[in-house]
């Protein structure tokens, strides 16, 4: 989107706000917010919350970019509030707050976040160790290709963007979606997992990395950078390939 950055913001330094209110049927309502200097999109949320109405309610905590929880849907597309500025997103000075799709609504621009979480853990992406703390510490070379796989994938901090913009979540409610497979190919790839096998099952089970279309709307749209289609189509090898040595 081009950046919101003509002179006349002198001349009309206000935006035009519609922010979602209300559970899932409701509805967006209007609010004119002052612009100012490296505004943030959680900036407009927060000073509607403090100077228009007090009960909007929302998510947010560290306001830099590691918690994910101030994330919402701007204009359209699934971001972080608080990394996200006014003049990247603007379209001629208005601004469309809802909540995340895929989830469902609590209020405002709150959503509830157990479906994401309960499908994390059915991808099987937990820790499963046989070591104890008698043994020694595992050696894990930093070159090795398990190590660099699982770096490729171990940065994700459950922020759901990724869930948000995933468009089979929408069709396929069942789907687990891009976070809950690419950190069970992060834990594919840790060494010290006991059971891979736990996970590469689960992952080919109904809703798991077979259903993926590969439209990489979770890769355009993570904050950190991260390729839940590469992960989930690494996952549909290693699972076929761990079906075929045991049929």
């Amino acid at each position: 989107m081009a950046e919101d950055s003509s002179p006349d913001d002198a001349v009309q330094p206000e935006l035009q706000v519609d922010v979602w209110r209300g559970g899932a049927q409701g509805q967006y309502q209007r609010f004119t917010v002052p612009r100012s200097a490296n505004q943030t999109v959680l900036d407009v949320v927060t000073w509607i919350q403090r100077h228009r109405d007090a009960s909007l309610a929302y998510r947010f905590a560290c306001r830099v970019g590691m918690c994910g929880s101030c994330a919402m849907t701007v204009n359209g597309r699934p971001k972080w509030t608080c990394r996200t500025h006014v003049r990247t997103v603007t379209r001629d000075r208005y601004l469309q707050i809802g909540p995340l799709r895929n989830l469902p609504v609590l209020r405002d621009l709150a959503t509830d976040m157990a479906p994401f979480f309960d499908k994390w853990q059915a991808a099987q992406g937990r820790f499963s160790g046989s070591h104890s703390r008698r043994d020694p510490l595992a050696v894990i070379p930093p070159q090795s290709h398990e190590r660099q796989a699982a770096d490729a994938a171990i940065e994700c901090i459950n922020c759901a963007v990724c869930y948000a913009a995933c468009d089979v979540v929408q069709w396929q409610p069942d789907y687990v979606g891009p976070a809950a497979l690419n950190r069970a190919w992060a834990g594919c790839n840790d060494v010290r997992e006991a059971d891979r096998g736990r996970i590469l099952r689960a992952v080919a089970s109904d809703g798991g990395c077979y259903s993926c279309h590969s439209q990489q709307g979770c890769a355009q749209h993570c904050p950190v950078g991260l390729n839940p289609t590469r992960s989930i189509a690494a996952l549909k090898r290693a699972a076929l390939a761990s079906l075929s040595s045991h049929g």
